[in-house]
């Protein structure tokens, strides 16, 4: 198999350093604005040259974001060439137009490491697919937010002094809001739901909120009430459709997701046979995610692609009813469903995700998670 990365970064520098003593995976070219040289392998900003190569079969797209990376990786597929990629975003964005190409084109297509970076979540739910109703998917989808609410559970810290710490380590960008104001997870949660439930949901139907204004005050506040907060995703199969929603939530100190610690994911499907079933590890990182990468080649090399029967666009309706903790604005509407006072927060009755997330919108300064 000969290859083309697309980027040259965290990512995509694994993939190389991971093929480098494998004889049935070859880099045969990098795309990337750096001068970097590489023995053997040719380094170029023109992608044409890619397309025009007809001995390279596979392209692997490690640039992040929507463009240029799904104009080049259409653009390939387009030219018959198989794909792997660990963009959330492109495949989330892109899927009605990606997977239907794929099929006409004849291409294998394959996205493993787009969501919970080591872990062979979206592989594991190709495969459940095929045989079982999966029920619901979710759970703990991105380590940076889950660094800074163990660390702020742990040991006292204040959102800022925590963001810092996972900004130094490497766990949280500069700009850190993809992560903090939940759009990694809503990608990730939104392209889980689509491979669980054989559907293409609209990403304007998926309510999400981030973890960026919470204190220390919200944490001690779930502490004296037996609760820790963690960034949930939830995906659902229920009685009118399908449900999905990002939030932070409250578990009880008994849940398996209260206990996960540091930057780890702890990712989660029920199927109708199955049950309930976890999957834990590092959902970031370089050779993590490179890995699965590099396991999705591996899976290209026996003529497995990606298996994501879809059948059709649907919006997502989120009328389940939850109470929620809320701190930082209040109106006659929220206290009207004011049921309980925790601290300098409240606790509301039940009241329907979306109902919930509508009036977040119009108080962007207030915090809101949700209570299991």
């Amino acid at each position: 198999m000969n290859i083309a990365l697309l980027g040259f970064g965290v990512v995509g520098r694994g993939v190389y350093d991971l093929t480098l003593d494998r004889s049935d995976i070859n880099v045969k070219y990098v795309v990337c604005l750096e001068d970097v040289q590489l023995p053997g392998v040719t380094v170029t900003r023109n992608y044409n040259e890619i397309l025009a190569d007809e001995s390279v079969d596979t392209v692997v797209e490690a640039m992040g974001g929507l463009h240029p990376a799904w104009d080049f990786v259409k653009a390939a597929i387009e030219a018959g060439k198989n794909v792997v990629t660990s963009n959330k975003a492109m495949a989330c964005t892109f899927y009605d137009e990606l997977l239907p190409l794929v099929q006409e084109k004849n291409v294998l297509f394959r996205c493993t490491a787009a969501v919970g970076g080591g872990i062979g979540w979206l592989s594991e739910l190709g495969r459940v697919r095929r045989c079982e109703t999966v029920l619901s998917v979710g759970g703990i989808m991105n380590g940076t937010c889950n660094y800074i609410l163990d660390n702020m559970t742990r040991l006292g810290l204040d959102y800022d002094v925590a963001l810092k710490q996972a900004q130094n380590l490497g766990y949280a960008e500069a700009n850190p809001s993809t992560d903090v104001d939940g759009i990694d997870t809503w990608h990730k949660v939104i392209l889980s739901s689509n491979v669980a439930f054989g559907v293409s949901l609209d990403k304007q139907s998926v309510p999400v909120s981030g973890i960026s204004k919470i204190k220390a005050c919200d944490v001690a506040a779930f502490k004296a009430h037996g609760y820790t907060c963690k960034l949930i995703s939830t995906g659902k199969r229920t009685d009118s459709g399908f449900s999905a929603y990002v939030q932070p939530t409250l578990c009880p100190a008994d849940a398996l997701e209260a206990h996960i610690p540091m930057n780890f994911n702890l990712i989660t499907f029920e199927g109708a046979a199955a049950g309930r079933q976890s999957l834990y590890g590092q959902g970031a990182g370089r050779y993590p995610t490179a890995y699965n990468v590099v396991q999705d080649l591996c899976d290209l090399l026996l003529g497995n692609g990606f298996y994501a029967p879809c059948e059709g666009s649907v919006a997502a309706r989120n009328n389940e009813q939850l109470r929620f903790y809320v701190r930082g604005a209040s109106d006659a509407w929220l206290e009207s469903v004011t049921a309980e006072i925790w601290d300098e927060g409240i606790v509301t009755a039940p009241v329907a995700v979306d109902e919930m997330h509508a009036w977040l919108k119009n108080h962007p300064d207030a915090f809101m998670a949700a209570i299991r």
